[in-house]
């Protein structure tokens, strides 16, 4: 218990405190107008209370992220505590806050822009090819668990919930954000809030223990930590996905110093439920043996289901059909308008993006695709979502070094988070199965020799600009 309160503790500091050092870096200013006045299209660019937004980036984050991969990732043990604390803090809050204020810094930019504006064309094409295929795969795998609960207590089949869903789906893409999803989400978001709240009093006042820190790796397939760990819990750590969703929130802030409450803070209070259901996990079934049993017979969904249950009684089992049903929906319904958005800025050049018929076809176009994947297996699509999304993450926090290194800032606080993503997804995609299924050893060996040669690169441009800021001859007035 004593590692469960003092990770808590340390998230919760991680705000108060290390969110301003980022904040400091990155550099507000308030009187500056944001693009939710300067466009005001009454679309995408609406200004919205902070609250809303925050709430917002918290479902369009979270949604079941931080429960289900915490669940799973709780098979490692209480190490796990370690990632979902040390990421949130020095990784995914400095990701999501980057990813958001350099959006809203260059107009409410989708991600692939800023890619391109600070790594180039190459890469910003690169990675609009990786975002779509990534909220595609999202959103087609949060969709079928929702749409095969509602067939179970229903009179609706699952074709039908799928085409339910769906529809719901393409309202909320093409209709103003202030029309459904900021009317609707702040209760969705009570949802998630109070669930994970009172799973963790229950957790506290019962009477079976939460395990405290050890390094040793419980997981009992003896799958190794580094880098599955880092894969499997995500959304509670660090995610690739946030920096697809935070330009809509950043559309609609009204100004830049809310961006810490929103971003980070929206970060944060992720790995706070990320803590609490890994928490769970490990508690309720008595170890990760049982919970590894539990999650054979019943899938992340059955073992959410009966911790909700058996710890909150009818009140649990409610809340917890309404998270396996809502979370996912709130989850894909985004995905589903992010991508509708960064097809749009793409195609700007030739088009009018704001013409109601591009954004309805654009959305259909995306819509269709994920509607047919939802209907295959949902744990095939994850495999491909964990690196997919781990890359985009990665990506994410180059782009920040190179805003800091241009910016004659700190690039330190995401340098060093890229470099150790980087680690990650270079180890990741040699040893998994859907990568190229190498052997450990040799994994880690092309990963490490991957990882130096891109520190060695950092390291050339850290010198590049300060060979440049010494050379720059100052003006006389």
């Amino acid at each position: 218990m004593v590692t469960f309160l003092a990770s808590l503790i340390l998230l919760f500091a991680g705000y108060a405190i290390y969110s301003k050092v980022v904040e400091k870096a990155f550099g507000v200013n308030d009187s500056r107008e944001t693009p939710a006045y300067t466009v005001n299209d009454g679309m995408d660019y609406v200004p919205m209370s902070w609250w809303k937004g925050w709430l917002i980036q918290l479902l369009n984050i979270a949604g079941l992220g931080p429960v289900f991969g915490a669940v799973a990732g709780a098979l490692y043990g209480p190490v796990a505590f370690i990632w979902i604390v040390i990421g949130s803090i020095f990784a995914g809050g400095v990701h999501d806050y980057f990813s958001g204020m350099l959006s809203l810094k260059h107009g409410g930019a989708q991600f692939p822009k800023i890619v391109g504006k600070y790594l180039g064309n190459f890469a910003e094409k690169s990675i609009t090819i990786i975002s779509i295929v990534l909220m595609v795969l999202v959103a087609a795998a949060f969709t079928a668990g929702p749409a095969q609960l509602i067939a179970q207590i229903t009179p609706i089949g699952f074709m039908g919930a799928l085409i339910l869903v769906f529809g719901y789906f393409i309202l909320a893409a093409i209709l103003p954000i202030n029309k459904i999803i900021g009317r609707i989400y702040p209760v969705f978001g009570a949802v998630l809030i109070f669930m994970a709240v009172a799973i963790a009093i229950a957790l506290l006042f019962g009477g079976q223990p939460i395990p405290n820190l050890t390094l040793e790796n419980l997981h009992p397939g003896d799958l190794p930590i580094w880098p599955l760990l880092m894969v499997t819990v995500s959304c509670g750590a660090i995610s690739g996905f946030h920096s697809t969703q935070s330009p809509i929130v950043s559309r609609t802030m009204k100004k830049e110093s809310e961006g810490r409450k929103i971003f980070y803070g929206a970060m944060i209070a992720e790995g706070v439920i990320a803590l609490i259901w890994a928490a769970a996990g490990m508690t309720f079934f008595g170890g990760t043996g049982g919970l590894q049993t539990a999650l054979a017979a019943g899938g992340p969904a059955g073992v959410v289901n009966e911790i909700s249950t058996s710890l909150l009684g009818t009140v649990g089992g409610i809340l917890a059909i309404l998270s396996v049903i809502i979370l996912p929906i709130t989850t894909g319904d985004t995905a589903l308008r992010s991508s509708r958005m960064i097809v749009t800025e793409s195609i700007s050049k030739w088009v009018d993006p704001d013409k109601k018929i591009i954004v309805l076809g654009a959305t259909i176009a995306l819509g269709v695709p994920m509607f047919l994947l939802s209907t295959i297996d949902y744990t095939f699509l994850w495999r491909y979502v964990g690196w997919t999304n781990q890359l985009s993450a990665t990506i994410m926090l180059w782009v920040a070094v190179s805003f800091l290194l241009k910016a004659k800032k700190s690039h330190y606080i995401a340098g060093i988070p890229a470099l150790f993503m980087t680690g990650v997804v270079c180890t990741y995609i040699f040893y998994a199965p859907e990568g190229f299924n190498m052997d450990y050893s040799i994994s880690l060996i092309i990963g490490s020799i991957l990882t130096a040669g891109v520190a060695v690169l950092y390291v050339r441009q850290i010198i590049r600009h300060k060979g440049f800021a010494k050379n720059q001859v100052p003006l006389r007035s």
